[in-house]
């Protein structure tokens, strides 16, 4: 077994690096960009007139990063080559996001804003295997030029990880002669409504509730007549582009519809484990970070004469937290790799649970870090002149969203269990 990191990748990160301290870093030093990572960082972030969205400087930041990260050929690193990528690989991406956030907050890799200078693209699997050629064209090709941005409308106020319950329902409805669809029903936490120009709203167009079967996503344009935003909902951490949408009378074609009609669920689980594993690697590199600063300060600060750090109440949970960072990265770089050595449908079946482990514990272990942090830095570490807070108020989601962490147990459990995956029928 070879656990070397590939020396490719290490000459490529290096290049990010550098990318990153000659590009990146000047543009946080200019104008008082600083303003959106230091203690300022939530406000500066928030247009709080506008019900609480980003601010268009702050979104003209992250605008301005992107489009140097594409030029310098980073951006686009795990896209496919045909759409000007490298055709990254789960395991590179899992080791940059690490490492990226290892470095802490900064304008390479936001990700409060699903932001970074090596970006995570799941419209395009999406539509690279669902869509029309058409539809590949609009929305791969227009995403990268900015022209087409897609909203994921699964969730609902009722209904969260129970999405086959959803109520918003589509029926046919031919209009002036075109054959389409009539959607009505409510969506909610549908990210980035702001500046989407389509929402892929899943509707059931057949069968019953709870049935996995019937369910269909459409591409609706935003603006479209019956496609309101009621609300922009406030979070934990701001800004917000989270919205609950409201949806009457909604009407599209039949070429709205992206994959196969009544098979849109399967096409909302397709790409999760990418995501999952990516996401996972990211809270864990932000878990570090938090262990690393929390070493050094307690070295540096000297309470009653002595270094903070030689009290074992101080050097227990960093060691525990440590532990389980290296033990965690081990089981996130062993199951991309995994992932990059099966056919994609073949994940789902042999190694979900992995990417399951990885992710909820890694947005567990986040938190705890975090906290800690805070703990061992005492008041300062508390307050918004340390990032801490910050990190645990944006990791905090991720043991909701990407899948509840009691979703991912129990897709842990199906698998353990023999209900699903390799030991499936094992038990009984």
């Amino acid at each position: 077994m070879d656990f070397a990191i590939p020396p490719e990748l290490e000459e490529y990160y290096t290049e990010l690096e550098a990318f990153i301290e000659s590009t990146i870093e000047p543009m946080v030093a200019r104008d008082d960009n600083i303003r959106f990572f230091d203690h300022r960082r939530e406000d500066a972030r928030t247009d709080w007139d506008r019900g609480g969205l980003p601010g268009h400087d702050w979104e003209e930041l992250l605008r301005e990063c992107r489009k140097a990260a594409d030029e310098a050929g980073h951006w686009r690193f795990s896209a496919p080559k045909k759409y000007g990528g490298r055709d990254g690989s789960n395991l590179w991406m899992a080791i940059i996001r690490d490492r990226f956030a290892q470095r802490g907050l900064g304008l390479h890799n936001d990700l409060q804003n699903e932001h970074s200078i090596v970006g995570n693209f799941p419209f395009v699997a999406m539509f690279e295997t669902f869509g029309t050629e058409e539809q590949k064209q609009e929305f791969i090709n227009g995403g990268f030029e900015g022209t087409r941005r897609v909203a994921f409308g699964l969730t609902e106020p009722e209904h969260g990880s129970d999405a086959t319950w959803m109520e918003t329902r589509a029926v046919r409805e031919n209009r002036e002669g075109v054959d389409g669809w009539r959607i009505d029903g409510e969506k909610m936490w549908i990210t980035g409504m702001h500046v989407a120009t389509h929402c892929a709203v899943f509707a059931r167009t057949l069968g019953d509730d709870g049935d996995a079967s019937g369910i269909t996503c459409f591409l609706v344009p935003n603006p479209t007549p019956g496609l309101e935003i009621e609300e922009w909902m406030w979070t934990f951490n701001m800004p917000t582009d989270h919205p609950r949408l409201s949806i009457e009378n909604v009407w599209v074609p039949d070429g709205a519809i992206l994959g196969v009609e009544g098979r849109g669920l399967a096409l909302a689980q397709s790409f999760v484990h990418q995501n999952r594993i990516r996401q996972a690697a990211s809270s864990l590199g932000a878990a570090q970070y938090c262990v690393e600063e929390s070493v050094k300060y307690a070295r540096e600060r000297k309470p009653f004469g002595e270094e903070l750090a030689k009290n074992q109440a101080i050097q227990f949970p960093l060691v525990e937290l440590a532990t389980q960072c290296e033990m965690l990265r081990l089981l996130i770089y062993k199951a991309a790799w995994d992932m990059d050595n099966m056919p994609h449908e073949e994940i789902e079946k042999t190694i979900s649970d992995k990417v399951s482990m990885c992710n909820y514990w890694a947005n567990r272990l986040v938190c705890q870090a975090a906290d800690r942090a805070m703990q061992v830095h005492g008041g300062i570490g508390y307050s918004r002149h340390k990032p801490f807070e910050h990190i645990y108020r944006h990791h905090r989601r991720y043991r909701i969203t990407e899948g509840a962490e009691e979703i991912q147990m129990r897709k842990v459990a199906a698998y353990l269990f023999g209900y699903l995956g390799p030991k499936r029928g094992t038990y009984g």
